[in-house]
């Protein structure tokens, strides 16, 4: 038999070889976002330190901290800070309560067909508009609406309950306008998980339950940790909803942001609200993220 020699038997990359360079693939999603994202939150930024004048859009140059000390001597402000995180913080909880056992039937449908009719009706509700959506729940929860309608002629109550023009209604009709997105950041974390790790431990003894809280739950963290800062950053920065299903009654950062500049025109002290919502959810954001990263595992 022949020998055979070093160049013969190197099957590697030859030396000469160099990737292709790639970098401007992505040179277009770097350039909106620096243009319709960056560009403007530096603006914004800029803007809440000038001095406020009603009707002045443009930036003066006229830096002052007056803004942020209005903001931080009011109480008014820390109570909506207050409810605005709060209601991200319920809203993400609530969601992830109900959309997890869904995610995970979708996920783990054998038939094509039902995972395929299941995800339908997930995303149904994101083929109308939020308004229309919101007009449609007031229809149903308002105090002349199918439920209390419904509730008094049964004779179940004599009074309309109370659904809507508070956080209940505000955190039901973030609920309905959020929950999708959670259950589609779910169903794509448990369809990772491979199936065997959750027959060996039935096969072994394990309970379902204890399957589900030893090896299906801690493996979805990283679709768990997805869905919830999604939900947590659509609730807490959301104007809509509090405004319709709140009846301006529910004061959150973004009905301050919406009543300083369309209402009163004070577009500093509006773009100050607006950073301090920035910050706010920035800052929740992070501590959630490193509390989950800790019992996670280093999987998040």
């Amino acid at each position: 038999m022949t020998e055979l020699t070093a160049e013969q038997i190197d099957t590697g990359p030859r030396s000469g070889w160099q990737a292709p360079n790639l970098w401007w693939l992505v040179l277009p999603a770097v350039l909106f976002l620096i243009l319709f994202f960056l560009i403007p939150v530096l603006s914004l930024f800029a803007t809440s330190f000038d001095k406020a004048f009603a009707g002045v859009i443009t930036f003066q140059g006229n830096l002052t901290w007056d803004n942020y000390e209005r903001i931080f001597t009011r109480a008014l402000y820390y109570k909506a800070i207050y409810k605005s995180v709060f209601l991200g913080v319920a809203v993400s909880l609530i969601c992830l309560v109900i959309g997890y056992p869904l995610a995970y039937v979708i996920a783990r449908t054998l038939r094509p067909g039902t995972a395929t009719l299941l995800t339908i009706l997930v995303l149904a509700s994101m083929q109308l508009d939020m308004v229309i959506r919101l007009y449609g729940m007031m229809v149903l929860m308002g105090d002349n609406g199918l439920i209390n309608n419904g509730l008094t002629a049964l004779g179940i109550i004599s009074e309309p309950l109370p659904l809507m023009y508070n956080d209940f209604g505000v955190v039901v009709g973030l609920v309905q306008v959020t929950l999708p997105f959670m259950i589609l950041s779910l169903i794509g974390a448990i369809k990772s998980i491979n199936p065997a790790l959750e027959e060996a431990a039935r096969s072994l003894g394990s309970s379902r339950w204890h399957v589900m809280r030893t090896i299906t739950w801690p493996l979805s963290l990283p679709g768990v940790y997805a869905g919830t800062l999604l939900v947590f950053a659509l609730a807490i920065s959301s104007y809509v909803v509090p405004a319709l299903m709140g009846g301006w009654k529910v004061i959150t950062l973004p009905i301050h942001i919406y009543q300083q500049i369309a209402e009163v025109g004070r577009w500093q002290f509006g773009a100050a609200v607006a950073v301090i919502l920035f910050l706010t959810s920035l800052f929740a954001m992070t501590i959630y993220i490193l509390a989950l990263r800790r019992n996670a595992g280093g999987r998040v």
